[in-house]
This record gives structure tokens, C-alpha cells and sequence, in this order.
């Protein structure tokens, strides 16, 4: 079998039909699917580099330059584009000390070299898996390692990390107009994803953010409620040009807290795989090793030259789940699209000029969508709370997460989400340890 597939061209589309992963639609439409695919992306991709402090521009085009190195590394068979990952947020946060939504991050050098490692790891894992593949044992030790309950709980402290974090982006200034405009931006939101349907509702975050805008320049520029936008920035900027880069710096204290995100990736990922399985009938679980590999590459280049840690998108299953297109070739005219905004200075402009209260409403939606996607793991895979083991690890996660409880040893520190994760491992682990196995073992 080679390397990559040998792609068919489907002349001619029925209602219902699916488009197989090695499968491609004519020119105009293969165009118009892969723009929609990064269309998809952008409530989510822009919206983590923003509360980062990233250059959007440059978090766009390292999502297209990933997207094309997670697309060699599993042979153009797993239909996937990379984007921004929200399990950074909360270490890029606490190694910088960054106030979401308050401009460029300052301290970002820190970040990157952490993240650069953090890739290293998840790449690490992946050649793991991939041998594990060669010789047979697949991914059923990931499994093992982490049960629905522990993913669950996982995902889940990514939300709840960030609470505080979104909740004072939305009252930064401490205005009354400020606070009002985040709780409309929330309703936006709400209300695009509870009273629209197909595309539009699966663009909610973008469509809401738009709306959301939209109302706030009224409100201020027009009627003179509050600080008017300023798009002076926007006329400035030239329509195309080089995105910013920051050098990366190698700290271990940083490196200590961000690298445990590295785990999440892997379930994120894990997720992605068996939803696209699940969706085209096809095993390409026989991949998994090879998109850990991937994916750790593209976000060790994307920290590298500036960008965020970047991972799989559900924003694009969820395209794919409406559409029934899987062909990889899209992802690959996604890329160029995105590399193409990325090289324009005008849409990062676009992109920073975005309120402070509509930002942060935004934030409280989608760190909140996080939280409950954890909740929703448990949900899908009948995690049985019957069980103590069970219900102590989620307890006990949770709350580490939420509380940002931190081990400090010297020059080693966890945050948060590193203790959380590490420690709902170690606890299940703990926590199944079969007793009465081994005393049969051992008679």
C-alpha cells in the first residue's frame, strides 16, 4: 500500500451521499468546502491566540503550516485541520502572568519554550504508539492509562481553570457598560446556537461574535454608551505582510506546567480519531501514532516561530458530520487559506480590534462549552458514579483544577491543570488497583 492514498474524483454528488477520505469534490467546490473548513475554526483558533496574547496572524498561518505537517505525518488519511489548542490558556497564563484580552503578551518567550517542550513530549508519545501499532498493541495501554472518567475530568478543569480568568476579561475596566455588553455577548452566543440551524448554528461562536460587535459599535461609537472602537489600526495595516515572531525561551519552572498539557492532547486527539472512525466507517486507529507524531511536530514549529500549541479542531467534525465530505484534499486547500490570512495584516487588525467586554463574554461561553464537554465525556461513555473509585477521581480533579491546586519542589512546579491531570491518573491507577487479583496471582 503507499504512502498516501490514490484520491478519486466523485463526478457527481446525490443528496446524502458521503465523500470518502480518499475521495475529492470538482475545483469550485473543493475551494469553497476548504475555506469553510478554516471559516469553522475562527471563533475558536482566533479566539485562544487573543486571550494568550499571541499575534492572530501569525496563530493563523502556523494552523495552516500544522495542518500541512500533520497531513504528511499520517499520509493524507485522517481527515483533521490543526488549530489553536484552549488546554495553553491556563499555563501561558501563569508563566506570564498575562491578563486575558490586554493586548500582546509580553512575557511570551517563556510560553513558547515551554510549549516547544510540551510538543516534544506529545510527539514522544506518538513514536510510542506508533511502535506499540507495529508490534501489535495498538492503543489499548492509552485506554488503560486513561479511562472516559479520567478524560472527563481532564477536559472538564480546562473550563473550570479558566473561570476566573473570563470572568475578569469581562470586567476589566469594572464599567457597568463594560459588564452589560459581556452578558449581551453571552445572550449573542446563546442565542445563535438555540434559534438557527445548519451552518450558521455550527458557527455559533463566530456568528455570535460578529453579532455581538456589531451591537457594541452601535451602542458605543454611535450612541456614545461606552469606549468607542477604535479602527484606526484596521486603515493602518497593509493587506498583506509578515505576521510578528517571538523567539523562544527555555525556562523549567515554565516548562514544569505547561508540559502536562501534552496529556490532554493525546485525549483530544484520541477523541478526534475514533469521532472520525465513527463518521466514514473506517479503523484509522492504525494512524493514532502517527497524528500524536504529527501534531507534537507542528506545534513544536509552531512555538518555535511565535504561534500557540495547536490540536484538533470539533469545530470541523462538525462540518464534516453536516456535510458528509471527508476528503483529506480539502484540509490541504484549508491550509493554504489559512496561510494566505495569515500573511495579512489587515485581518489581524481586524481581529485585535475586538471589544474587551465581547471577548470575555465570548469567553465565559466557550471556557463554560469546555467544561461541560468534560461532563459530556462521562455522559457518552456511561462513566458509573455508582462506583467510588469513579466518583472520587472526578471529585478530587475537579476541585484540584478549579482551586489551581499547586505542588511546588524546588525549581519543579505544577499548576492546576498539571496537578489535576497527573493526579487523576496516578489516583485512578491507585484507585483500580485489583486486590484480589493479585492475591490470586500470587496462590
Amino acid at each position: 500500500m503507499s504512502y498516501f492514498p490514490t484520491w478519486r474524483k466523485v463526478e457527481q454528488i446525490t443528496p446524502g451521499k458521503v465523500i470518502a477520505p480518499n475521495e475529492y469534490l470538482p475545483l469550485g467546490q473543493s475551494l469553497f468546502m476548504g475555506a469553510q473548513h478554516v471559516v469553522a475554526m475562527f471563533g475558536s483558533t482566533v479566539l485562544a491566540p487573543l486571550l494568550m496574547g499571541f499575534d492572530a496572524n501569525l496563530a493563523i498561518l502556523m494552523s495552516g503550516i500544522g495542518t500541512l505537517i500533520f497531513f504528511l505525518f499520517v499520509g493524507g488519511r485522517v481527515p483533521s485541520y490543526l488549530g489553536s489548542s484552549f488546554a495553553f490558556i491556563g499555563g501561558v497564563v501563569s508563566v506570564t502572568g498575562y491578563a486575558a484580552g490586554s493586548g500582546a503578551n509580553p512575557n511570551i518567550g517563556v510560553a513558547l519554550g515551554a510549549i516547544i517542550m510540551c510538543g516534544l513530549v506529545y510527539a514522544l508519545i506518538g513514536l510510542i504508539v506508533w511502535y506499540a501499532h507495529t508490534r501489535g498493541n495498538g492503543s489499548a495501554w492509552i485506554e488503560r492509562l486513561m479511562p472516559p472518567v479520567v478524560t472527563g475530568a481532564i477536559v472538564a478543569v480546562i473550563g473550570l481553570n479558566l473561570a476566573p480568568i473570563a470572568a475578569k476579561g469581562a470586567m476589566a475596566s469594572g464599567s457597568t457598560f463594560d459588564a452589560v455588553m459581556a452578558i449581551m455577548t453571552i445572550l449573542c452566543v446563546g442565542a445563535i446556537a438555540v434559534f438557527t440551524r445548519g451552518m450558521v448554528q455550527r458557527l455559533l461562536i463566530l456568528v455570535g461574535l460578529m453579532l455581538a460587535y456589531f451591537i457594541y459599535y452601535i451602542c458605543a461609537n454611535i450612541i456614545g454608551l461606552g469606549a468607542p472602537v477604535d479602527f484606526s489600526g484596521i486603515q493602518a495595516a497593509a493587506w498583506f505582510g509578515l505576521p510578528s515572531t517571538s523567539a523562544p525561551v527555555f525556562e523549567l519552572s515554565a516548562i514544569t506546567i505547561i508540559v502536562p498539557v501534552a496529556v490532554i492532547l493525546v485525549a483530544e486527539n484520541l477523541g478526534h480519531i475514533r469521532a472520525v472512525s465513527a463518521m466514514t466507517g473506517q479503523d484509522l486507529d492504525q494512524y493514532l501514532g502517527r497524528a500524536f507524531v504529527g501534531d507534537g511536530v507542528a506545534t513544536m514549529v509552531s512555538g518555535a516561530f511565535g504561534g500557540t500549541g495547536v490540536t484538533t479542531y470539533a469545530e470541523n467534525i462538525g462540518v464534516m458530520a453536516v456535510t458528509r465530505v471527508y476528503s483529506t484534499l480539502l484540509f490541504l486547500v484549508a491550509a493554504i487559506f489559512a496561510i494566505l490570512l495569515g500573511f495579512s495584516p489587515k485581518f489581524g487588525a481586524l481581529i485585535h480590534s475586538i471589544p474587551a467586554p465581547v471577548l470575555g463574554g465570548v469567553s465565559i461561553v466557550v471556557f463554560g462549552l469546555i467544561a461541560v464537554a468534560g461532563a459530556r465525556i462521562w455522559v457518552i461513555n456511561n462513566v458509573d458514579f455508582s462506583q467510588n473509585k469513579n466518583l472520587i477521581v472526578a471529585a478530587v480533579t475537579l476541585i484540584m483544577g478549579a482551586g489551581n491546586f499547586a505542588i511546588e519542589i524546588g525549581n519543579f512546579r505544577l499548576e492546576g491543570i498539571g496537578t489535576a491531570t497527573f493526579g487523576a491518573i496516578i489516583l485512578y491507577a491507585l484507585l483500580n488497583y485489583d486486590m484480589d487479583k493479585v492475591a490470586k496471582a500470587k496462590s
